[in-house]
C-alpha cells in the first residue's frame, strides 16, 4: 500500500505592520443631555457666566455672586420666569431622566460620535462633575417676552454659552433647539436673542438656521447709575 503524503507546512501567519492607520477608526461616542437647572445648580451656573464674561471680553460688567444668582433664579415655575437649561455630556449614558425636575421637563439627549483625531481633552472636568457623574459642558439662560403684533408670548434668550473643549461640534444649536422646541410645545409666537456684531461665526450659524439677524434694530439699555438716575420718581 502507498505511503500517504504528508501535509504541506502550515503557512506561517504574516507579522501585522503596525505601522499602518487605519482608515476608519471608530469614533467614541459622547452622551449628551439638556435638563432643567436647578438650584443645586448654582455653583455650575456661576462658573459658566463667569467664563461666558471671559470669552465676550466683558469681565469688567460681571457682578454675579451664587448668592445673587441664588436670591433671583428659581423663584418662579420654570417657563414662567427665569429659565435655565443646563448641557451634560459623559463618556457613558446617562439617565433618561433627572429625578429633581422629572415632573416639569423631559431631558433631552443626544449622542454625538467623536473621532480620535478630534477628540476632547477637558481641564476643568473636575469642577463641573455633578453628583451623577456627568460634566456640565453649557448652558441657556431664557426667560418670557411677549409680542404685540403676534398677540403670543414668546423666548427672550439672555446667554447660551458652551464651555470652549466643547465647541464646535453642534452643542451650541443642541441647546437653542430646546428652547424652540419648547416654544413650540407652548404655543408661543417666536424666540429672540442678541449676538456681538464681531462674533462673526455666531452670526454665520444663526443665519444659518434661518434666523433674521435685524440690521435695522439697535439695543437699548438702561443700568447702572444712568438707571437709577432715570429711575428717580420725579415725574
Amino acid at each position: 500500500m502507498a505511503a500517504v503524503e504528508p501535509p504541506p507546512p502550515p503557512t506561517p501567519t504574516p507579522e501585522p505592520n503596525m505601522n499602518l492607520r487605519e482608515d476608519h477608526p471608530n469614533p467614541t461616542p459622547l452622551y449628551t443631555r439638556i435638563r432643567l437647572a436647578t438650584p443645586s445648580d448654582i455653583p455650575f451656573i456661576h462658573k459658566l457666566i463667569h467664563q461666558m464674561a471671559v470669552f465676550e471680553k466683558l469681565t469688567h460688567l460681571f457682578q454675579a455672586t451664587e448668592s445673587s444668582l441664588s436670591s433671583t433664579l428659581f423663584n418662579s415655575p420654570p417657563f414662567q420666569s427665569f429659565t435655565v437649561f443646563l448641557l451634560e455630556v459623559s463618556s457613558t449614558p446617562l439617565s433618561l431622566h433627572h429625578s429633581p425636575t422629572l415632573s416639569l421637563f423631559q431631558p433631552i439627549h443626544k449622542t454625538l460620535q467623536i473621532p480620535p483625531s478630534n477628540s476632547i481633552s477637558d481641564s476643568e472636568e473636575l469642577l463641573f462633575r455633578t453628583d451623577e457623574g456627568a460634566t456640565i459642558a453649557g448652558f441657556v439662560l431664557f426667560f418670557p417676552n411677549y409680542s404685540s403684533f403676534l398677540a403670543k408670548p414668546g423666548f427672550y434668550i439672555e446667554d447660551v454659552f458652551v464651555r470652549e473643549c466643547y465647541r464646535r461640534r453642534g452643542l451650541g444649536g443642541f441647546l437653542m433647539r430646546a428652547v424652540a422646541n419648547q416654544a413650540v410645545k407652548l404655543g408661543y409666537g417666536r424666540v429672540e436673542w442678541c449676538v456681538l456684531d464681531w462674533n462673526v461665526n455666531a452670526i454665520n450659524f444663526y443665519k444659518k438656521i434661518g434666523a433674521d439677524v435685524m440690521q435695522e434694530w439697535r439695543i437699548c439699555r438702561l443700568t447702572g447709575d444712568s438707571l437709577l438716575s432715570y429711575g428717580q420718581p420725579n415725574y
